[in-house]
């Protein structure tokens, strides 16, 4: 395990993995922290109930790495950081937030933790008894509440480019569009893609969040299983990683591909490639989904302001035709040229922090 993990941090680039352990509240949990070059790792923490620990640990090296691809694209003075805890989301308690603030607080500020997947604000409440290095606290104690709103506005912005760039027009009335996970930034989504007219689709392997959201909106539930065989304009992958594979690349029946979910290509270089021979548009999903990080950069910094951050989360519809732009120039997959602009600014600061 431990030469696995070097291994894999020698490879992914990451400055410092850090094991977190509790067995009185049962605490499990992976901080990776990627690059600082920009400034502190700032990432969100999830909970999942993971089949193994080198999944976990895994899941927090490809997530982390993503972080400072994420924040460097989109102009932030932030590094990239991740945190997993392994256990079942619903037993999770008020001594395991607050022993895991502890181990946040533990490194001094490299690393500023948030939401994810199984997080709430209220978990982040706990996490901010024990240290001031948590973002995405609720509004009631001077934090920005929960990012998801900010995320998904991002993705419909970055949805809006790529139907600028696929029909010329990003009019997304009547296009039939499938989101993979309704959890709270698909739910959001959802209801950025009805009021522009879209015909959506959902499915989710959570019963309660398909009740919920048909509840909602006006949409039409897929079973999992069936959801690769629909004729659609795009597919918005919004819950888990890497649905985006082998096995799936030639069963899509869509033009686009743009969603919220992290690490959406199984292998960037060979799915990438595979998408462009297929005609595929993909938005690269650490640019697309950028908004919720827009969002609890703001609140860290110290100077939060709503209507700010809504315009700098709009910014992710020009980000993305640059990147579009830059693959057709190059020859390369979007991911390629996302990651290149990214990796740029960050070995441009290296440099001039490396100088007097």
């Amino acid at each position: 395990m431990s030469n696995k993990v070097f291994e894999l941090m020698k490879e992914m680039e990451h400055e410092q993995v850090v094991f977190c352990h509790d067995p009185k509240s049962n605490l499990k949990a992976i901080i990776a922290i990627h690059n600082t070059t920009l400034g502190p790792a700032l990432g969100g923490t999830r909970m999942w109930n993971y089949a193994s620990d080198d999944e976990a640990v895994v899941d927090a090296l490809r997530l982390s790495r993503g972080m400072s691809y994420k924040a460097a694209i989109s102009g932030l003075n932030l590094g990239g950081g991740k945190a997993v805890i392994i256990g079942d989301p619903s037993l999770k308690s008020e001594a395991l937030w607050r022993r895991y603030g502890k181990f946040v607080n533990s490194l001094n500020g490299k690393y500023i933790t948030a939401e994810d997947v199984n997080t709430s604000a209220s978990d982040m409440e706990y996490i901010h008894l024990e240290t001031k290095h948590v973002t995405g606290i609720p509004e009631y104690m001077g934090g920005s509440g929960d990012p998801s709103p900010f995320t998904a506005y991002g993705v419909f912005v970055g949805m809006k480019a790529c139907a600028h760039k696929q029909w010329g027009s990003d009019n997304l009335s009547g296009k039939k569009i499938l989101v993979q996970g309704v959890g709270h930034v698909g739910q959001y989504l959802v209801g950025h893609l009805v009021e522009a007219g879209a015909k959506v689709y959902i499915t989710d392997i959570n019963a309660e969040r398909i009740k919920e959201t048909s509840n909602k909106f006006p949409v039409e539930f897929v079973e999992p299983a069936d959801m690769l065989s629909l004729d659609i304009d795009i597919y918005a992958p919004c819950a888990l990683g890497a649905t985006v594979n082998s096995e799936t690349i030639p069963l899509l029946k869509c033009p686009i591909i743009a969603g919220a979910a992290n690490n959406q290509l199984a292998e960037e270089k060979i799915h990438g490639r595979q998408l462009i021979d297929k005609g595929i548009i993909y938005a690269p999903d650490f640019l697309i989904n950028a908004g919720g990080l827009i969002n609890v950069a703001a609140e860290a910094s110290g100077s939060y302001n709503r209507e700010k951050v809504t315009k700098d989360v709009e910014k992710i519809y020009n980000r993305i035709l640059d990147i579009f732009s830059l693959s057709e120039k190059e020859n390369i997959t979007t991911q390629e040229a996302a990651m290149r602009i990214a990796q740029k600014r960050i070995d441009d600061m290296a440099n001039v922090k490396s100088r007097l």
